[in-house]
């Protein structure tokens, strides 16, 4: 924008009506259901952004933004203005260095709960520790490190047309936290697969994984199987010391949401979510038993 464009003066004005345009999903209060969606806004907020930010919510719930494309490190959107030709916003947050990925995902692996939870795509309460503890941010730490440009004359930045965008980038979030991931340069099948090979390699009580080959030597001696045939379908001696510890899962329907959504449904509903009380149940069931209730 030119020194000219930045002292003019734009009145209010109208948008254009969008059809089919993106709406946030909140219509009164504040937008995002989710923790992380919140302290997106949050950090937003703390940028003191200026009135114009307020007015991008106006804008995202009359669903003036055309479509939003969100790529590593960008996002790109359209949004209609009182102007016949939409305007082009672009957001950018400067993806993390690879050092620093793998030093984040060593943070996630290290700590059962946070792969736990976004193997089967929750985003963990305290994420933060683990980008903390990589010296890495996750969200932005400050105006300079979210470079914004929309095609419109308004010479404040963000405009509204932005702080738009901004809000349903917040809901976004909330549909896929793997989201706030791309921005900072991770696609959800580069962090999975990062997670997994990370903690193959993690035993859970924290100690030195054995080898493949590693031969299992406390001093017993077990027959070979083809002198145990009688006895195979019986429990062994050791049965009586046997004790089950069972604990309620970290994260509820784990295996139905890394597979996530099922091809098939019944009527409108995915059939992954017709398993739920199915698995609900066995696991109470399971836990009932473990405890000799």
């Amino acid at each position: 924008m030119s020194d000219w464009d930045y002292y003019k003066y734009y009145p209010p004005s109208r948008p254009r009506e969008v059809k089919d345009g993106i709406k946030s999903e909140s219509r009164h209060g504040k937008i995002g259901d989710t923790w992380w969606s919140d302290r997106w806004i949050e950090v937003l907020e703390s940028f003191n952004m200026g009135a114009r930010f307020n007015r991008g919510k106006s804008y995202a719930r009359k669903g003036q933004v055309i479509d939003i494309d969100i790529e590593p490190g960008e996002v790109k959107a359209r949004v209609q203005g009182s102007r016949a030709r939409p305007y082009t916003v672009v957001m950018k947050l400067k993806p993390l260095p690879e050092r620093e990925w793998d030093k984040v995902t060593d943070a996630m692996a290290s700590k059962a709960i946070f792969a736990a939870k976004l193997l089967a795509g929750e985003m963990p309460a305290n994420i933060e520790e683990a980008f903390a503890e990589a010296k890495a941010p996750l969200f932005p730490e400050g105006r300079d490190d979210l470079v914004t440009d929309c095609s419109c004359p308004d010479w404040a930045n963000p405009c509204k047309h932005i702080a738009a965008v901004y809000f349903l980038v917040a809901e976004e979030f909330d549909r896929d936290p793997f989201m706030i991931f791309k921005l900072r340069g991770r696609t959800r099948e580069q962090i999975v697969e990062a997670l997994r090979g990370k903690r193959a390699a993690v035993p859970d009580d924290g100690g030195k994984a054995p080898s493949a080959d590693a031969a299992v030597d406390d001093g017993e001696q077990f027959p070979p199987l083809e002198e145990s045939l009688e006895g195979f379908w019986s429990c062994g001696a050791g049965i009586e010391g046997f004790r089950a510890c069972p604990k309620s899962p970290a994260v509820e329907f784990a295996i139905l949401k890394r597979l996530g959504p099922s091809p098939f449904t019944s009527g409108t509903r995915n059939f992954t979510e017709l398993l739920e009380p199915a698995y609900e149940l066995a696991t109470r069931r399971a836990m009932e038993l473990g405890l000799g209730e």
